[in-house]
């Protein structure tokens, strides 16, 4: 127990350790809106999962149609079914944004430091450091910046709320460090 504190205490060292000015902190706790903004630009960017959505669809679009017209009539199983599937498909994102928020919600307060050597984000259980070499890129959106892994599938994407931020000068010290460490996608 003693050596996870002693980790812990050491990673909030080496992120105090960079000078302050080019530090930006935020401190948030994560909402579900924040989960499905990260979920969402990783669709866009990914593209391939949003094709095989609307394909799939399509395909359900076409089948219910097709047993409706050789039918003569409407089958209510089938277009129960029909709408079951509209509405796991079209609902996928949130259900997945309320999966991560059972796991993140009850890490507490994130306290995340962006700065020349990483992002670190801490909260009440665990701290994490990354350097900006894990990133393939950010994105920024009305009131969040989303970050992401440079994995094929981006697996890993960590989501900055501005609403975090203390002060509107710190989005503008934000986005500076961001596009000297990572480019936007």
């Amino acid at each position: 127990m003693a050596e996870g504190r002693k980790m812990m205490d050491n990673g909030e060292e080496r992120a105090a350790d960079v000078g302050d000015e080019a530090v930006v902190q935020l401190v948030y706790r994560p909402q579900p809106a924040d989960t499905l903004v990260g979920l969402r630009v990783r669709q866009r960017i990914k593209r391939w999962g949003l094709v095989l959505r609307g394909v799939f669809l399509a395909l359900w679009v076409g089948q219910w149609l097709l047993s409706t017209i050789s039918r003569g009539s409407v089958d209510v199983v089938s277009t129960v079914l029909f709408l079951f599937v509209v509405l796991v498909v079209g609902g996928y994102p949130r259900l997945q944004a309320a999966q991560v928020q059972r796991i993140v919600g009850g890490q507490g307060e994130y306290r995340t430091a962006v700065s020349d050597v990483g992002i670190t984000t801490a909260n009440d259980h665990s701290t994490l450091i990354q350097k900006w070499s894990v990133l393939q890129g950010y994105r920024e959106t009305p009131g969040h910046f989303v970050l992401l892994s440079r994995d094929p599938n981006i697996m890993c994407l960590e989501v900055l709320p501005k609403r975090g931020l203390s002060t509107a000068d710190d989005v503008e010290r934000l986005r500076a460090l961001l596009d000297r460490h990572s480019v936007r996608v």
